[in-house]
């Protein structure tokens, strides 16, 4: 456990160091957020380049304190694909086909070291799992990774939610990780929640950077492969609904989004201001009050997910069901299904 605070500490601090350096560079080479669009809701120019130093502080501290393996070398290479990708498209912008492609190499090279889910475990037994075959197996891990490395992006879109969010999901997963005795998993979610913190306070609102894309799906990637990590050493109803409800907000408003666009007919990757976040804010709420609920829901689902880890499987797999359904319905209530006009 000492080991894992230190590298947790270690995180926060180079990240926290290096967010300022990552403003000055952004400034310099012109690597603003310029508020023109109608999905921006802050009205300067801010500087991106956040995600640098989110880069910076799992690197080094995956390099100093994981093992030198395998796995590990892959993952951080596909990290660095990802944070390539975004610092492009935070400078120049990219077609989201080009970018898509970007993950998918991404994922690519995570599974290609090990990162991939072999089996899908039975709810109703403690001990049944069920072994995929190798297309199928690869499938899902490629749908699971490029899927997850989209959600942190998707959130983010008000200042310290997506980073706030993501250390809520990588300290709900260290735990789970830390009961079921993954050492290995608990180290890395060290890593990624203490560069989410010690960004934060530089993201928070009043913002003085923006993670960008750079960021986001660095998070959103690394995240995705540890909560596959996570599977792989799992062979009960943790092995699916832990990383699920860990990484619930930014997966249900993923679901929302594309459920609505669809309602809609309009195409699944355009953007939109339909969001929770964008609901909250549309009832009267700041960016603090909206964020800090969002963070609330995160700490809720967290905790559902670790309630889940101990449960018995036939209750895990019942409380899973009836936390899907209430949300659903909240919702419809909330109108997350209706797209307004832009």
């Amino acid at each position: 456990m000492t080991a894992n605070l230190i590298a947790f500490i270690s995180a926060v601090i180079i990240s926290f160091v290096m967010t300022p350096c990552a403003r000055r560079l952004a400034i310099k080479v012109g690597a603003l957020d310029m508020p023109k669009e109608t999905r921006k809701i802050h009205d300067k120019p801010m500087p991106y380049f956040g995600g640098l130093a989110i880069y910076v502080s799992i690197m080094a501290c995956m390099f100093v304190y994981m093992p030198h393996n395998t796995t590990n070398y892959h993952i951080m290479a596909g990290a660095t694909v990802i944070v390539l990708a975004g610092v492009v498209d935070d400078m120049y912008g990219m077609p989201a086909k080009i970018k898509l492609l970007a993950q998918i190499f991404a994922a690519l090279i995570a599974i290609r070291g090990g990162v991939q889910i072999h089996f899908i475990t039975n709810p109703l037994s403690e001990t049944g799992m069920s072994y995929l075959f190798d297309w199928l197996s690869f499938a899902i891990s490629l749908f699971w990774l490029v899927g997850i490395t989209n959600t942190i992006n998707l959130i983010d879109g008000l200042d310290g939610l997506a980073s706030g969010v993501a250390s809520i999901a990588a300290t709900t997963l260290l735990f789970t990780a830390a009961r079921l005795g993954h050492d290995f998993i608990v180290m890395q979610c060290a890593i990624i929640a203490g560069a989410s913190l010690g960004f934060l306070p530089f993201n928070f609102n009043p913002a003085k950077i923006f993670m960008g894309d750079t960021g986001s799906l660095l998070l959103g990637y690394m995240l995705a492969v540890t909560s596959v990590s996570g599977m792989v050493k799992s062979v009960a109803v943790v092995a699916l609904a832990v990383p699920v409800f860990a990484l619930g907000v930014p997966i249900l408003d993923t679901a929302f989004a594309i459920i609505r666009r669809y309602i809609n007919k309009k195409p699944i990757m355009e953007a939109d201001k339909d969001h929770l976040h964008h609901k909250l804010m549309g009832v009267g709420l700041n960016q603090r009050q909206t964020v800090l609920i969002m963070y609330f829901i995160s700490m809720l689902l967290g905790i559902v997910s670790i309630i889940i880890a101990d449960a018995d499987p036939f209750i895990g797999l019942t409380v899973a069901t009836a936390v899907v359904i209430a949300a659903f319905i909240f919702a419809k209530k909330a109108g997350l299904f209706v797209r307004k006009e832009q």
